[in-house]
């Protein structure tokens, strides 16, 4: 696998990706960040909260649910508007560690003492529910999006070589001043992955003509396949 990718696409694609890699979970990351944010503050006009208090503020709402809101919503922005493959990576990384805050922060809330978050409203199912939705069941699905979305960034496929050399192609244009001039087509797989296309003959070179015991060149009939048959028939 060491010549998969030719001798003009290595390097490319390296940092540069298309902005489309991470626009799905990025924008979803983005609408729950806000969702882990604000639910605290507008859950009480539902009594789906953890306190009747609509807009109250305190340090446990701040470490626990706006806090790691915010950084889901930058992690997903990131995502969902950078073309470099560092900042993206930024991005992803924010988004594990807010879902995983999600998730161990209400535990660690008294040995650390960042406050109280209260008790839940309701019944044993709506609590439950409202367990799920402002912590374990949000922080397992940031969490699960941007895991996601790192391991699609820690491989370098063909998009991206074909996005990361359309840039170039792009910075050269505008340094030569050229606007009349036309990009070529975009770079198409067999274009970055030569050992996949059947290999042909270099060019300037003929597959050399099959000869006979005495050096001449065989005539098209009588190459090794139809010779080897028509002996057949004369040795029957």
């Amino acid at each position: 696998m060491a010549d998969v990718v030719n001798a003009d696409a290595r390097g490319l694609g390296t940092w540069h990706i298309p902005r489309s890699r991470g626009a799905v979970s990025g924008l979803l990351l983005m609408l729950l960040g806000v969702w882990g944010a604000l639910i605290p503050f507008v859950g009480p006009y539902f009594d789906f909260a953890f306190t009747q208090d609509a807009w109250a503020w305190s340090s446990a709402r701040f470490w626990l649910e706006v806090l790691p809101g915010i950084a889901a919503f930058i992690g997903g922005l990131l995502l969902l508007a950078s073309t470099n493959r560092g900042t993206a990576v930024l991005g992803a990384w924010l988004a594990i560690a807010a879902g995983a805050w999600f998730i161990i922060g209400p535990t660690l809330a008294g040995p650390w003492q960042l406050g109280s978050i209260g008790a839940p409203l309701g019944g044993s199912a709506r609590q439950a529910l409202e367990w799920i939705s402002f912590f374990y069941g949000l922080g397992a699905v940031i969490l699960f999006l941007g895991s996601t979305a790192l391991g699609r960034l820690s491989v370098r496929g063909v998009r991206d070589v074909a996005a990361a050399r359309r840039h170039r192609e792009r910075k050269a244009l505008r340094l030569r001043g050229g606007r009349g001039e036309t990009l070529p087509p975009p770079v198409s797989e067999p274009h970055v992955y030569p050992s996949d296309r059947p290999s042909a003959p270099a060019s300037g070179t003929e597959t050399p003509a099959e000869v006979d015991s005495a050096g001449s060149a065989l005539p098209a009939g009588e190459r090794t396949g139809d010779l080897g048959r028509h002996r057949r028939h004369t040795d029957r």
